[in-house]
């Protein structure tokens, strides 16, 4: 079903009500606001109480829909898109890139019939440069009826071979957790920390109600994945996957049942500490689901011999799940 374009965002507010929507990805769950004329107005305490799960919408972002052309402040190379994802966490705060949000945004353009699958990918502009989104099949035994796939660009690990070498270049404080562990840093457009822990029963004893402590902190933050390796196993084309079970903690929202850029970070972390012959595909559990991780190699911009870089494709579930209309003068009063 294909839903009709609402009124602007601009003239709903002046009203005093804003269409909205509500989706999800492995329940990593979102606010939709179609401005794409971008007229509207989205403010700090505007996000926050639409994201607050009692007085509010409830969700761990909100997604933004506005024509590229409209954001004054797009990354250079997104102008050739027709549509940007603003992403901002349930704090307000503005995000260069949610994985899991990517996904959900691109069902959004196909529900409101600005984007068919059939046609071709689809190219969106984001603070952390131009993402592209295809239609997939569902893997065999993972649940989903509409997967998509996101070409996440380069992955980077800050700290080189050396931190990899030496188990990490941060320290991290985890509540419940007895210990002090390493973490490596892994940068998918957004900055992650990655902490492997020895068994599941480390991963629920996590208290990630708090922040973990991170040792030195990066200067935007970041977000802390916790991961435990679950090991290899052979797919039908007898390729090897490697499969890891991960909780996140993402900075300005807390604890949340997915993430998608750390889904990327926790598979090229484990990746990067298993070696050489490590396996390019992943399979990530989180609480909220399976994700799909798959390394390929790829040129940097600019190019030139040794300029390859790790790039990484996303693939999960994008389901769309309510839409309505927020009385603006109740939720701000």
């Amino acid at each position: 079903m294909t839903l009709p374009a609402p009124a602007s965002a601009t003239t709903t507010a002046t009203l005093g009500r804003v269409e909205v929507a509500k989706g999800h990805g492995t329940r990593n769950d979102f606010v939709l606001l179609d401005d794409r004329d971008g007229g509207f107005d989205v403010s700090a305490e505007l996000v926050a109480r639409l994201c607050d799960r009692r007085g509010g919408v409830g969700g761990d972002g909100l997604i933004r829909l506005v024509a590229t052309a409209r954001v004054a402040d797009a990354p250079a190379e997104t102008r050739t898109t027709a549509w940007f994802m603003d992403y901002r966490n349930a704090d307000g705060s503005v995000a260069q890139m949610c994985g899991n949000g990517v996904r959900v945004f691109a069902r959004y353009l196909q529900r409101l019939g600005l984007w068919d699958p059939a046609t071709g990918e689809l190219a969106v502009g984001t603070r952390a440069g131009v993402r592209t989104v295809r239609a997939v099949g569902v893997p065999v035994g993972v649940s989903g009826d509409a997967w998509f796939a996101v070409d996440m660009g380069a992955v980077t690990l800050p700290g080189g071979p050396d931190a990899v070498a030496a188990g990490g270049d941060a320290e991290v404080a985890v509540a419940g957790l007895t210990v002090t562990r390493p973490g490596l840093g892994v940068d998918v457009g957004n900055p992650h920390t990655v902490v492997v822990l020895a068994d599941a029963e480390d991963l629920e004893r996590a208290d990630l109600t708090r922040a973990p402590e991170v040792t030195p902190v990066p200067a935007q933050g970041t977000n802390v994945e916790l991961v435990v390796p679950l090991g290899e196993e052979t797919a039908e084309d007898g390729t090897a996957v490697g499969r890891v079970r991960m909780r996140v903690h993402e900075r300005g929202v807390g604890e949340t049942q997915s993430c998608g850029t750390g889904a990327v970070a926790a598979a090229a972390a484990v990746r990067a500490w298993g070696g050489a012959a490590a396996p390019d595909v992943w399979f990530v559990e989180v609480p909220g689901g399976t994700l799909r991780v798959t390394f390929t190699l790829g040129a940097a911009a600019g190019g030139g011999v040794g300029a390859d870089v790790t790039r990484a494709e996303l693939a999960g579930p994008a389901v769309l799940v309510a839409e309505g209309a927020v009385d603006l003068g109740a939720l701000l009063a």
